[in-house]
């Protein structure tokens, strides 16, 4: 937040990647604005901006199988995940380039739809 103020720039210049319980593991998906849905990253910075017009990278992890999100969210990743976590990050990097490129609308229309784990 001070480095938007520093560089005097808009909230909506800001992009915020997180990662995301009710996306499943392997989607990546753009999202313009909203709540903090509990989210406690989300909620912070809302806090400091007073507002939550921003644009979002959302890395689905999925909800965890056992029920204990604070361990599924802070704890190790696991093996099985690893082995698609590289694809998932390309896909985000990927997603990020074609939004500066060409916007987050067109962006969004070719990626939010998309598992990348599924090809």
């Amino acid at each position: 937040m001070q480095s938007l103020q520093f560089y005097k720039l808009p909230v909506s210049n800001l992009i915020v990647i997180h990662d995301e319980l009710d996306l499943p593991f392997g989607t990546v998906r753009f999202k313009l604005g909203g709540g903090h849905g509990g989210h406690n990253g989300l909620r912070s910075i809302m806090e400091n901006l007073g507002k939550g017009d921003f644009i979002r990278l959302r890395i689905g992890i999925g909800k965890s199988p056992h029920g204990d999100t604070t361990s599924h969210v802070l704890g190790n990743i696991p093996p099985v995940h690893m082995e698609g976590l590289s694809r998932i990050l390309d896909g985000g990097i990927e997603m990020l380039k074609v939004m500066l490129k060409e916007g987050l609308p067109k962006s969004m229309s070719l990626f939010n739809n998309k598992n990348f784990l599924e090809g």
